[in-house]
């Protein structure tokens, strides 16, 4: 009887354990399937972004694929996004800023809405003249600031810097937007940064007494008016008659294929060139994600997908460019550290109101 209870009693100890042990089991597992599915989604990075094309979208998408990092985007205006971040402060849920023009990026970062980001596969990928000294915001495209000609008015070995845009033969025949336009203001500030104050005044005055109209309007509009016969010369950026060029609509590529293009001052300073550019807001809760988003943007392979879609230059040395931008051969640039130009912003602006500069 003895043996009898004893062993119902060991049985009854087995069967226990076992349970406990399949219980531990399951627990584990679910604890394992958990911790997989947290890795596998990865978080998130919410980004403010003044570009406008869906093939950004298709680039963060495709981050999204091979991180599991989602990426929240707002778009709106540059300057509204940095007057945003302004306002929202340390409670904004942004973690990154995209914005057109290194002057827009130093803005916002003297009014320390960014912060600093270290990291080797930046430092690697682009050029140091294309980040910013505290390592704030660092480039993504580039783009020249060149001059349009009409092919059948003008000679374009009679243009070979921007000052002879100055020059009495091209009175009334200049076509360049208004002096609130940011590229305007951040070529200016390169001449102001390269050349000095009084050279810079001097271009502007000049450009001022050759203008063809009042500025108006955006680059493409300034190479409409050439073609309709309003001037002969005008200042754009380079991705803006790339994208022309390469159009849906006929009339915009017909306008493009009669102009031709001069890349300035090849025998000094180069041409001025400026960037699209990122930066990490001070506010950020997601800065990991945030800074594994800034190096994907500035990879090999994402470059050249980045920089062709949009017709602009990719910043890291290893990409080509676009085949049309190849079509227009190399061309010597600035060599300024591009923060230069939101140095001189202010001035630049003070100078075309000095010089009447709409």
């Amino acid at each position: 009887m003895k043996k009898l209870l004893a062993s119902s009693i060991f049985f009854a100890l087995f069967l226990l354990l076992a349970a406990c042990g399949s219980s531990s089991e399951e627990s584990g597992g679910e604890e394992t399937e958990n911790t997989s599915a947290s890795e596998e989604s990865g978080g998130e990075v919410n980004l403010y972004t003044g570009r406008h094309y869906e093939t950004d979208q298709e680039l963060y998408d495709q981050f999204t694929e091979e991180t599991g990092i989602e990426v929240n985007v707002i778009e709106g205006k540059d300057d509204e996004l940095i007057a945003r971040l302004d306002r929202e402060g340390q409670a904004s849920e942004a973690d990154l800023l995209i914005t057109a023009d290194a002057g827009r990026l130093d803005r916002a970062k003297s009014q320390d809405l960014l912060q600093s980001v270290e990291s080797e596969t930046v430092q690697e990928n682009v050029p140091e003249k294309f980040i910013d000294s505290d390592k704030q915001w660092v480039g993504l495209t580039k783009r020249a600031r060149v001059i349009a000609y009409h092919k059948d008015r003008v000679d374009p070995s009679s243009i070979q810097t921007y000052a002879d845009l100055t020059n009495e033969e091209w009175q009334d025949k200049v076509l360049i937007r208004s002096s609130s336009n940011i590229y305007n203001q951040s070529l200016l500030a390169s001449m102001i940064a390269l050349e000095g104050e009084e050279k810079a005044k001097e271009w502007a005055e000049g450009i001022v007494d050759n203008m063809a109209r009042e500025p108006q309007g955006g680059d493409r509009d300034q190479a409409k008016a050439i073609v309709a016969g309003e001037g002969d010369v005008a200042v754009m950026n380079t991705y803006y008659l790339g994208k022309m060029l390469n159009s849906e609509d006929e009339e915009e590529v017909d306008v493009a294929e009669q102009l031709g293009i001069i890349f300035p001052n090849q025998e000094s300073d180069g041409a001025h060139v400026n960037i699209s550019g990122i930066g990490m807001t001070q506010s950020s809760s997601n800065s990991e994600n945030a800074k594994k988003f800034i190096e994907y943007l500035t990879t090999e392979e994402v470059q050249s997908q980045f920089a062709e879609a949009n017709y602009e230059y990719p910043v890291n040395p290893d990409v080509e460019a676009a085949e049309t931008l190849q079509e227009w051969g190399e061309f010597k640039e600035q060599d300024l550290p591009l923060e230069k130009l939101g140095e001189h912003n202010q001035r630049a602006i003070e100078i075309m109101n000095e010089a009447g500069w709409k």
